[in-house]
């Protein structure tokens, strides 16, 4: 009898504590405006610092998401951890994915802390002074410190040495003229051996060679970037125009933005979008390395040079235009092949569709105001109109990849080539990582 007495009171003992200690968290009832808060002010941030010309902006927002997302996946396990694990049952949620993205945004832009402290104080303010408030604060400290330390010595900011070759079909040539840039600059060479997040390493999918220069191949894309891609083209329609211009913003700005208006939309809860933004953000940072260090094994030349130095080809059926200039007179200085810009757009697109819950199949708006006119410094115009429709993701993807030749920037096998190569770093990101458990 006093055996089953002592058993009792040591199951009312426990039951006590647990009680006192414990927390029934509904992932349900949080929703995703933290994350969507820290991830516009860290972009801005970027934006307003360097232009996103460098890949400290995504870089940052990937490990703050990532950070978020482990914290919260420590708290409850939905999905799989990437730098962090623990089991925090007790910690509060908003606590932890608040300290995890502030402890992430001051440690990469310093001088920005006051601001990010708003946001900070802003989602705790209804958060009551408890030991789950203190344990996730801790824990998001802590999921922070894991990712800042795995990503230490990743090369981000790296230079990489390049020398420009002669003159000849096919090799990608300076025009600082064009770019406007100073004469032997280079952009990009460094990206080409950065670490990655998700891929085994910067050269995991290698893209076939591009056409050779007097192939038909060859010959059409010429032909057809010429025409569709100059300045004063008779056959590029008005909307194809639109989206060229419309489709110049950097990934990193148009599909966080975009990112943060489904969230408006759709309402996930803060653990999908944690996840989402994480993923997003990793394959386009991926998607630049990868991609860049297939530019430069190939080194592959823009129609700019192609088609004002074609009488020296070797291509009987390629014309030279000495005068040619495409639709807004400027030339990105890096090698063509393939589209990085078609990379980082189709990987962020296709992570959306696979982890977004809607599936490829789903109609959106994208909004954007203004873009460069020409060239990074060139100063900006407005889009009329700012918005284009898209019935699925891989839809947006796809034109983002074209956009390219009816700029006049690149041939239609970059593009295409690119679009594959996006498709295939989204998926394996989705298939790899932050799974559902």
């Amino acid at each position: 009898m006093k055996s089953t007495t002592l058993i009792i009171i040591v199951l009312m003992v426990l039951f006590t504590f647990q009680s006192c200690t414990s927390q029934d968290v509904r992932i349900e009832d949080y929703n995703a405006s933290l994350a969507s808060d820290f991830n516009q002010l860290i972009i801005e941030t970027a934006i307003a610092e360097d232009n996103l010309l460098t890949m400290k902006g995504v870089r940052s927002a990937s490990m703050m998401h990532v950070a978020m997302h482990d914290a919260l996946n420590s708290i409850v396990p939905k999905y799989e951890y990437y730098a962090y694990h623990t089991e925090a049952p007790d910690a509060n949620p908003i606590a932890a994915a608040a300290y995890a993205a502030y402890s992430v945004a001051i440690n990469q832009y310093p001088d920005k802390k006051e601001a990010f402290k708003k946001i900070l104080d802003k989602h705790l303010s209804n958060v009551e002074d408890s030991e789950t408030k203190a344990k996730g604060k801790t824990l998001g400290e802590d999921a922070a410190e894991a990712i800042l330390k795995k990503r230490e010595g990743d090369k981000w900011n790296g230079q990489a040495d390049y020398t420009f070759h002669p003159m000849a079909p096919g090799v990608y040539a300076e025009f600082n003229e064009h770019s406007g840039t100073p004469e032997g600059f280079i952009f990009g060479a460094g990206l080409a051996v950065i670490k990655p997040f998700l891929l085994p390493n910067y050269d995991h999918f290698k893209a076939p060679p591009p056409p050779e220069i007097n192939s038909e191949a060859y010959t059409k894309a010429f032909n057809e970037v010429k025409e569709l891609g100059r300045y004063d083209s008779k056959t590029r329609t008005k909307d194809e125009a639109h989206l060229a211009m419309w489709w110049k913003e950097f990934g990193e700005s148009s599909h966080n933005k975009l990112l943060r208006d489904l969230i408006k939309k759709e309402n996930p809860n803060l653990w999908d979008a944690a996840r989402s933004f994480a993923l997003m953000n990793m394959v386009i940072f991926d998607g630049y390395v990868n991609v860049f260090y297939n530019k430069f094994h190939y080194n592959h030349w823009r129609p700019y040079t192609a088609i004002r130095w074609a009488a020296h080809d070797g291509n009987d059926n390629t014309e030279p235009e000495v005068e040619w200039n495409n639709l807004h007179k400027h030339t990105y200085p890096f090698p063509s092949y393939p589209s990085a810009h078609g990379t980082a757009s189709t990987a962020a697109m296709t992570v959306l569709a696979n982890t977004f819950g809607k599936g490829d199949d789903y109609k959106f708006t994208m909004v954007q105001k203004e873009v460069d006119s020409a060239g990074f410094f060139s100063g900006r115009m407005k889009m009329d109109p700012p918005t284009r429709n898209f019935n699925s993701f891989s839809e947006a993807g796809l034109e983002a990849s074209m956009s390219r030749v009816y700029l006049g920037i690149h041939f239609r096998y970059d593009s295409e080539e690119g679009n594959k190569l996006g498709a295939k770093i989204g998926n394996y990101a989705s298939d790899n990582f932050l799974k559902p458990l």
